[in-house]
């Protein structure tokens, strides 16, 4: 068995992963609030977590694992959508969730098991919150329920503040309702323009975190494996969540493991509309430039992976042309090769060990330069790079193999003739139509570059007779 070792926010070490029961491991990933496009950072924690499940799938089978990704479709930024859209809340939640899943399917992740919608489980959050309020942990105010923050008192564990320190340093919500300032709201009135529910306290619908509760109890138990997302979640979100889930399961844990995966820059600064430098994932997945398509969903990926999930991640145009020129390559090495049946054990070691992504990726470096493709690429697909349906991109490749390897042999035939001319022709126009080639000791390797040129390519192959 593969020894999995994974970083625990709970505890702040590195553990040794061991599920609570082998044959289901259980994992939650909270998810995004259906309102718009996700940005780029929204990405993050999905390619994460893609990876993650594909490593427990290999490790305790694919059957094994239930993978579980809510959406939160009751929200004030939703009705606020409305409000100035005109639009119904469902017509905005269903479009954005159709964006959603074309934008994450783009960059090669996997559906989860299960994709609960938060007003599927309004039931299971007022049953919730009932317990919190017979067991003392939440109190009835003005048509509010709240948490009692004061009730629990590993409330901080998480973050690793003091109840004291978060209100000297945290704005909070002041309401005369609140016993104190950190209580947080778990089911709050709607009036008459916003989505409600009939509940023992009023009509009205649930607070954020309540949800995320609520629903990985319903699906995966109150005790379960691992549970994640942006370390922007950490507090308050993923803190109040373990308050109300321990409080309302008192002889459970929980999530057992917390995964947070640092923020994303831009080009070395924090990405925000501010700076101009904000943009979605369909925005890079449709982004005009001079060959008139965008980035490649696999080379965003590529680019994600590059950098491990605990540090920040510096998206740069840099990399992305370096990731494309990398991904063009490996593609041309295993065209017509079908995988090994199993992945390379240095790719597993890398993943295993914290979801060393970086390591992974070196280590795909090592055996593509190793000669054995098939195993190769079964360690890249292990990684959801390579697959055959993420390819259509890079299909030019394809097209030109046959053209640049005719090429590259009739610059050897000059250099052997001693035609220094005709062998710098061949190398100069390389360079115009964006062929990289690089000569090694076991011969030249090339790739195409983002300003790849085919009609450059052909134009050359006539005039030198290639």
């Amino acid at each position: 068995m593969v020894d999995i070792r994974l970083t625990n926010t709970r505890t702040r070490k590195k553990e040794a992963f061991a599920p609570l029961d082998p044959r289901n491991v259980r994992l939650y990933l909270c998810g995004p609030t259906v309102y718009d496009r996700a940005h780029l950072g929204n990405a993050r924690p999905v390619l994460v977590f893609d990876i993650l499940v594909r490593l427990l799938r290999h490790v305790y089978g694919a059957r094994h694992v239930t993978y579980v990704r809510n959406f939160t479709d009751v929200d004030d930024k939703i009705n606020a959508r409305a409000a100035a859209t005109g639009r119904t809340i469902r017509e905005i939640t269903e479009e954005t969730i159709g964006w959603y899943h074309a934008d994450m399917d783009a960059l090669g992740a996997e559906r989860p098991d299960h994709e609960p919608r938060a007003t599927d489980y309004i039931a299971q959050m007022i049953a919730m919150i009932e317990q919190l309020i017979a067991s003392r942990h939440a109190y009835a105010a003005e048509g509010h329920v709240l948490f009692d923050v004061r009730s629990f008192a590993e409330y901080g564990r998480l973050s690793g503040r003091s109840v004291d320190d978060m209100i000297a340093g945290a704005r909070v919500e002041v309401a005369p309702f609140k016993r104190d300032p950190m209580d947080f709201v778990l089911w709050k009135p709607s009036d008459a323009g916003q989505p409600g529910w009939d509940s023992p306290w009023g009509h009205g619908r649930p607070g954020w975190h309540i949800e995320c509760s609520a629903m990985a109890a319903a699906l995966l138990g109150p005790s379960f494996d691992i549970h994640g997302g942006g370390i922007d979640l950490q507090f308050p979100h993923h803190e109040n969540e373990v308050a109300q889930s321990c409080c309302a399961h008192p002889d459970a844990d929980f999530a057992r493991f917390w995964l947070h995966n640092e923020m994303l820059q831009v080009e070395g600064k924090k990405m925000s509309k501010s700076l101009g430098n904000f943009f979605t994932v369909r925005d890079l997945l449709d982004r005009p430039d001079s060959e008139g398509g965008g980035v490649p969903g696999e080379v965003i990926r590529f680019v994600m992976l590059s950098t491990h999930y605990r540090k920040p991640m510096d998206w740069t145009e840099t990399k992305a042309a370096e990731a494309e020129a990398v991904l063009r390559r490996w593609r041309g090495l295993v065209a017509g090769i079908e995988p090994a049946p199993s992945p390379a054990p240095a790719v597993i070691a890398a993943l295993a060990d914290d979801l060393n992504t970086a390591g992974a990726i070196a280590a795909l470096h090592e055996l593509a330069g190793q000669g054995d493709l098939p195993l190769f690429l079964a360690s890249a697909q292990m990684m959801g790079l390579l697959l055959p349906e993420m390819g259509a991109w890079a299909e030019a490749g394809d097209d030109a193999a046959a053209l640049i390897e005719a090429l590259l042999a009739a610059r050897a035939e000059a250099r052997k003739q001693r035609d220094f001319g005709r062998a710098d022709a061949i190398r100069d126009g390389f360079k115009a139509a964006g062929v990289e080639v690089k000569d090694t000791a076991g011969g030249a390797e090339w790739s195409l570059s983002p300003g790849y040129d085919a009609a450059r390519l052909a134009e050359l192959a006539r005039v030198v007779g290639a």
